[in-house]
Formats: C-alpha cells, structure tokens, sequence
C-alpha cells in the first residue's frame, strides 16, 4: 500500500509540472497594477534563493522532530505532552485550511477577471471543498473497512487475541491512511504557495511570506511528523514521506522563479486552475484536521480519562488556529 501511495505522490509532482506551464501560457492579467516600488527583479532573486533555504530547512526540523524526539520519554506518543503538541500542530492544520487555502480559494474563485457565468452564478469554492471532504472521508473508511475484512480472513467469531490483533491492524493502516492523505493534502497548498511565491517579483511581499511560510512549515510539518510516528512506517518509508514533505515548498519556489517571466496570477486560467486545487486542499487539510486528528484524538481514552489534559490540549488547538489566524493578516 505504501509504494501504491508514494508513486501517486510521484505522479502529482510529474502533473504539477505539466499544469503550471499551461496556467503561465496565458500572459493577460486583468488585475491592478503592483506598487512599482517593491517590483525589483534583480533584488527578488537573492530573497527566493533565501526562501528556498530557509524553508526546505525549517520543514525538515519540522518534520523530523516528532521522529528523532520517539526516544525522550517526554515526548513519545503516550505521554501527554506529545499529546499537547499533537494538538497545536492541528491547531496549525486546521488554522492553514480555514483562514489560507479556503479564504484564498474563494478570493480567486470569485475575481472580477473571471467571466459572470458561470464562476459568479454558483459557489464553487465550497463546493469543491465539500466534496473534497467527503472524497477523503471515503479513502479513509473504504481503505479501513477493506483491511479489516481481508485481514479477517473469513473468522466470523475471532477469539479474544485475533479481535484484538484485528483492531490493532485496523487502528495502524487508519494512522497510515491519515499520514499519508494529509501529506498529500499539504502537498497541494505547499506547491501552489511555493508557486505563487517564485512567481512574484515584489520585494515587500516575499518579505512576509517568507517568515510567515517558515513558522507555517515548522508546526505544520510537526504534525505530519506525528501522524508518520503513530503510523510506524520503516524507516525509509518515513525519510520519503519527511523528504516528500520538506521539498515541495521549495519545489514550487524553484517552479516559480522559472516562470516568472510569463506566469501571471491574475489571469483567468491561473485563477481557476490554482482556485480549485485551493478549494480541494481546502476539505481535505479540514476534514482531515478536525476528523481524522482532533476529534481522534479528544474522543480517545487517553484525552477521555483526564479533563485537565483535555483543557490543556483545547488550548493548545486555540493556540496553534489562533497563531494562523494573526498570520493571516500578514500572510
């Protein structure tokens, strides 16, 4: 199942690099002008470059330290405060989904540079959130449900020893699942934005983002980096998922500088094309934010038996939203 899911992940990369280069064949842009005293090429370079290190190095520090931290007592998966920074990091999840990608998706979804019918007759920013949602909800249980049937092996009253092993196999492969659908989730925000980023020649605007993608990707890849912990992959397995994740950013970035020339954000087929990979990415980071890993995890025994740690943890959830909330206003 995990070398069916990295060659998808494989595969996203090679259509990201096929779409891009035909959202930037159209040069027309029917947005306002820039300030023309933060538009300087020649010093947008070097801040790219910047962006490109600085990133990829806060995403591997992300993701790699629920990994390489397994061996503290305090922060393995069965202590609280693994718990506690669990939840910040979705937190970070579901803040990014919420008041990013969606508000992003929408802003485009509904420009005045699109035609009236049919992007300004029907909301398709929700809509493709939605069912981006429910797409998700489906891989999750259908792969749930397939793996404890074929595991089951046809025992219609298992013992006490195959029930539990049954359910162990079928809590491991969720954990997989989930690791593996949020990455691909992040992987689609983290390529647009890195997109959009090499694409922009504004002096005053990479300024912020690049400060504001840093933190973004350090929290947010903790959480991936939880979630790839509690779904005990090999430890190959795990530095692919970790590389997968560190590099998109960057890789966007790359994509960006490369078209910056010819890539105009503004221009219809640009606002469509990356609107509705915002919208799904939207449902997926949401869905998977509050379904997969709060309410997982709130509704769990741990949590479930300690209302103390369950206040600790919610403040933490406000924490890590709020924190993307504020960035939002830069961002």
């Amino acid at each position: 199942m995990i070398h069916y899911n990295f060659n998808h992940i494989v595969i996203f990369f090679v259509l990201i690099s096929i779409l891009v280069p035909q959202v930037s064949s159209v040069v027309e842009d029917c947005g306002p002008e820039q300030d023309n005293s933060c538009v300087d090429k020649s010093k947008a370079l070097p801040l790219k470059i910047i962006a490109i290190i600085s990133i990829l190095i806060t995403s591997i520090i992300g993701v790699w330290l629920p990994l390489v931290t397994r061996s503290i007592p305090a922060l393995s998966p069965d202590r609280s405060l693994f718990v506690i920074v669990k939840a910040f990091a979705s937190g970070i999840i579901l803040g990014t989904g919420f008041m990013h990608v969606l508000p992003d998706s929408f802003d485009m979804l509904s420009s005045s540079c699109l035609k009236e019918n049919p992007w300004h007759k029907f909301p398709f920013t929700g809509f493709v959130a939605m069912l981006s949602a429910i797409v998700t909800m489906a891989i999750d249980s259908i792969s749930t449900s397939l793996y404890s049937k074929k595991h089951r092996g046809g025992v219609v009253n298992p013992e006490i020893g195959q029930r539990v092993d049954l359910e162990m196999g079928a809590k491991l492969l969720r954990y997989r699942v989930i690791a593996m659908v949020l990455e691909l989730g992040i992987i689609v925000h983290s390529i647009v934005i890195g997109i959009s980023l090499g694409a922009s020649n504004n002096t005053c605007t990479i300024k912020g983002l690049v400060a504001a993608l840093c933190f973004h990707q350090m929290f947010e890849g903790m959480g991936l980096g939880g979630c790839i912990l509690q779904a005990e992959y090999k430890l190959l397995e795990k530095a692919m998922m970790a590389f997968f994740f560190s590099v998109t950013t960057p890789f966007g970035i790359a994509i960006g500088i490369a078209l910056s020339n010819t890539y105009r954000e503004n221009s219809p087929r640009a606002l469509i094309i990356v609107g509705l990979l915002n919208a799904s990415s939207a449902g997926l980071l949401i869905y998977m934010a509050l379904v997969d890993l709060l309410a997982a995890d709130f509704m769990g025994d741990k949590l479930q038996g300690s209302v103390k740690l369950q206040i600790k943890s919610y403040m933490a959830v406000l924490l890590g939203a709020g924190g993307m909330s504020l960035m939002a206003k830069w961002a």
